[in-house]
């Protein structure tokens, strides 16, 4: 990869706005320099930068969408994402995306296996376990971040609805983040310098997740 990460002029969230209106092999091809050098090739020197901070390798992920088993049949994803992983020391990836709306940065647990689940369940019920994470969590979000995990709309069987953490008990999944909107670009500075801090910032819930769930079993 020989691009240099010069920031994300609006040029960028341009192209995803036009991919909005025009999801279509034509403009993909019509635009595919402007996408290979700006859009995909700026996130991945991006990436690649952050490698040399945190460790890890870098890897971007297809444009093209798996149409098999879709009825929407629009040939591209309107999001570009890649993420660093086997980074020393962390058990997930370190995630960042780019779309007409922003960019993104993140990590944590997406959609835990059953098994994480339970490891998960069970650490967060338990008080000496389960108020470290809200502690951690409630930081994360007075540091400007995003908690997020989607989930189940009560408690999930077994636990209480009315238990002290059922907010975190209802996660399926972990991510912690934070978004910049395109507004008239993004900075080199600022885009480095905002992930670099983002993912940093996470690393108080990533680690407990690390110690308490770890890898799916099987």
């Amino acid at each position: 990869m020989d691009h240099v990460f010069e920031g994300f002029g609006p040029a960028v969230f341009e192209w995803f706005e036009e991919l909005e209106r025009d999801n279509s092999r034509d403009f993909f091809a019509a635009t595919r320099k402007r996408y290979d050098d700006e859009v995909r090739g700026g996130l991945e020197a991006m990436l690649e930068e952050l490698a040399d901070v945190f460790g890890g390798d870098v890897k971007m992920f297809r444009q093209h969408r798996d149409l098999r088993f879709s009825r929407d049949k629009s040939p591209y994803k309107t999001t570009t994402y890649g993420l660093l992983y086997d980074v020393p020391g962390a058990l997930t990836g370190l995630y960042a995306q780019l779309s007409s709306r922003g960019l993104y940065a993140g990590t944590g647990y997406y959609r835990m296996s059953p098994d994480q689940l339970q490891r998960y369940r069970q650490a967060v019920a338990e008080d000496g376990t389960g108020s470290r994470l809200a502690k951690e969590v409630g930081l994360a979000r007075e540091r400007g971040l995003t908690v997020e995990g989607g989930g189940l709309r009560t408690a999930p069987r077994g636990y209480p609805k009315d238990h002290p953490r059922i907010e975190l008990l209802r996660m399926t999944s972990v991510i912690v983040g934070r978004a910049w909107p395109a507004a008239d670009g993004i900075s080199r500075g600022a885009a480095l310098g905002g992930v670099t801090e983002t993912w940093r910032s996470a690393q108080a819930v990533t680690s407990w997740l690390d110690e308490h769930v770890g890898r799916a079993v099987g």
